[in-house]
């Protein structure tokens, strides 16, 4: 596991708290600011890797990607399909 309680399998580029959540890699502004609204109650989101397609990777045009949700204990689940 990595720091923030981050599961080394959804490991990315960037970690950004905000609001006692923890955000990995290149999350949609969209499901930020939703998770922001909503509060559910989770540790965290992440993109995993550099996906063609996430926010900041669309140059080489787009891909389906999944974002994840994940718990203190390492759970994860899809939190959303991009």
């Amino acid at each position: 596991m990595r720091s923030n309680a981050v599961p080394d399998e959804l490991a990315s580029c960037h970690t950004a708290l905000v609001e006692g959540y923890v955000l990995e890699g290149h999350v949609p502004a969209d499901i930020i600011a939703s998770i922001l609204s909503e509060r559910p109650d989770i540790l965290g989101v992440a993109v995993p890797g550099m996906p063609p397609g996430s926010p900041g990777m669309d140059a080489s045009g787009a891909q389906p990607y999944d974002v994840l949700a994940f718990s203190e204990d390492g759970q994860s689940w899809i939190f959303d399909r991009r």
